[in-house]
């Protein structure tokens, strides 16, 4: 049986994503421009961006997944940090896009124009839609959490936010088709609003992926988690000078800590290797781990 690296599943997850985003965003597209319908124009724009994050994805990672190099000594994890902020800006302009091209509609229907009314394909485009994206994004989010990949994940959320952006989309073309000619500007409203969402997804992905390319610590609890370990060993105390940080998916974490100081140098390297070995064990073996030892007089 073949074995599947963290780098095939991750390829495996985006390449199907995005032929998922590829056959819907042709969909929508004509679907808006034939049923009419602005809110659906701009939900296919928004598939559209997430057919790019999905190339994004690929390319990056498989420049994160290198190994350690002479240019690179802690690795290339950060490629996947960066990948995940793109995506997150990606987010933020289409999400802006959407929200301007709305306003717009909104204004033509105060300034007396009447707005087309959407058809039954547009209706029926988002209903396929925010069943399909749904589906991709339950599937993404479960194997990146799983693969413990951030630019997976985030490239999960896109695919949430799609969905979101077509549940409003078929609210919108609803209430726009079935409500009457008044009822018309609900479209672009539905248009505008989801916009907001997709914003706030696209500020926590960048939010997160700028935490650690500025390299932010880790959690408090988990630091918290660190040190405990760290005093699970026998003729360990005083953790201090503690410091964290992600690389990529992986954590990187220094400690200080003191030990009898009359133990040999073999014996204190056997209890520091104990050390970095529990703390492999708990958050990965890509983990890269520095103990510095002291000693207590």
């Amino acid at each position: 049986m073949v074995k599947h690296t963290r780098e095939y599943e991750i390829y495996r997850v985006t390449i199907i994503g995005g032929i998922v985003n590829l056959l819907l965003l042709i969909f929508k597209f004509v679907a808006g421009i034939l049923g009419h319908s602005a809110a659906m124009i701009a939900d296919a724009v928004h598939s559209f961006s997430d057919f790019v994050s999905d190339i994004i994805v690929i390319a990056f990672v498989r420049i994160s997944s290198k190994p350690a190099d002479c240019t690179h000594k802690y690795g290339h994890g950060k490629f996947e940090t960066l990948a995940s902020a793109i995506i997150g800006c990606v987010l933020f302009v289409v999400a802006i896009g959407i929200g301007v091209s709305g306003i717009k509609n909104i204004l033509k229907v105060f300034h007396g124009e009447v707005l087309p009314a959407p058809s039954t394909v547009a209706f029926i485009a988002a209903v396929v839609s925010i069943v399909a994206k749904e589906v991709l994004y339950q599937y993404t989010v479960f194997k990146g959490r799983r693969l413990g990949s951030q630019v997976v994940v985030a490239n999960a959320w896109h695919h949430r936010s799609d969905s979101l952006s077509s549940i409003g989309a078929l609210l919108g073309i609803g209430g726009a088709m079935f409500g009457g000619e008044k009822w018309r500007v609900l479209d672009p409203v539905a248009a505008v609003v989801v916009s907001v969402f997709i914003l706030q997804v696209a500020i926590s992905i960048i939010k997160n992926s700028l935490d650690e390319l500025l390299e932010h610590s880790l959690p408090e609890d988990v630091e918290q988690e660190i040190e405990q370990i760290i005093l699970s060993v026998e003729g360990v105390s005083s953790p201090h000078h503690l410091r964290t940080r992600r690389i990529g998916s992986h954590y990187a974490i220094e400690a200080h800590i003191r030990m009898d100081g009359s133990l040999s140098l073999y014996n204190a390297h056997q209890t520091t290797s104990i050390v970095e070995k529990l703390i492999k064990q708990r958050f990965g073996e890509n983990t890269i781990v520095t103990i510095h030892t002291e000693p207590v007089k």
